[in-house]
């Protein structure tokens, strides 16, 4: 079914290419929950405010509309990861853009051009925004391994899981909060790690990985 949880991850071929047919309202919902955050994470990170992020989001989610018929639905076509940027990164100039009536009309992207046109109008965030964009992505391939490691462990253990491998948090303070011993708290991570780690080679899809996993310190 187009709704199960494992197939709302980022880079997922197989959603792109039913986003062809605009009337299927079940795939454009399912890209919309996969793909807001990241572009809202996005837009406030560039210095948007939040009203301005909800419209870049809701306006880049239309030039994915208009535009996904050009787009080759084949990860030898090149990176989904890179086009989707291109939308946001225009909606978030036209957004920064309404601050600045008067800037020429010359700075104006069409969405079909993928020429950036950030060194037409101030950067109010100071940030690269291809940078802003890979930690955002990130984030969003973690949440959607974590997902797949919640549902594959009992809460208590994905509990000592996720404070100590994932929030870095001591073995003595995890140990606290759950009722764990030192002991336990190792065992876990040792033993939901490897889970972890596959689960994000799975979400990765067919995007190459621009981080590497390392395991944090312990047994």
């Amino acid at each position: 079914m187009k709704n199960e949880p494992d197939e709302l991850i980022p880079t997922r071929w197989s959603l792109i290419k039913r986003l062809r047919d605009w009337d299927d309202q079940e795939s454009w919902r399912e890209f919309f929950d996969t793909y807001w955050k990241l572009i809202y994470g996005t837009a406030v990170k560039s210095g948007l405010s939040e009203v301005e992020a909800q419209d870049a989001v809701q306006e880049t989610v239309i030039s994915v509309c208009r535009n996904i018929q050009g787009l080759q639905a084949t990860p030898e076509a090149g990176s989904f990861k890179n086009w989707l940027l291109r939308m946001t990164r225009w909606r978030i100039i036209d957004q920064i853009r309404k601050r600045y009536p008067a800037r020429p009309s010359s700075c104006r992207a069409d969405d079909s051009d993928e020429t950036s046109t950030t060194d037409c109008i101030p950067d109010p965030a100071g940030v690269p925004l291809e940078k802003v964009w890979e930690e955002e992505w990130r984030g969003n391939l973690t949440s959607a391994a974590l997902a797949r490691v919640e549902r594959q462990a009992n809460a208590r253990h994905y509990q000592i899981f996720y404070l100590y491998a994932i929030r870095g948090t001591a073995v003595s303070q995890v140990a606290a909060a759950t009722g764990a011993t030192p002991e336990e708290v190792y065992l876990v991570k040792h033993r939901l790690w490897p889970l972890f780690e596959k689960a994000m080679k799975a979400v990765e899809g067919n995007e190459r990985s621009q981080f590497s996993i390392r395991a944090p310190p312990g047994r």
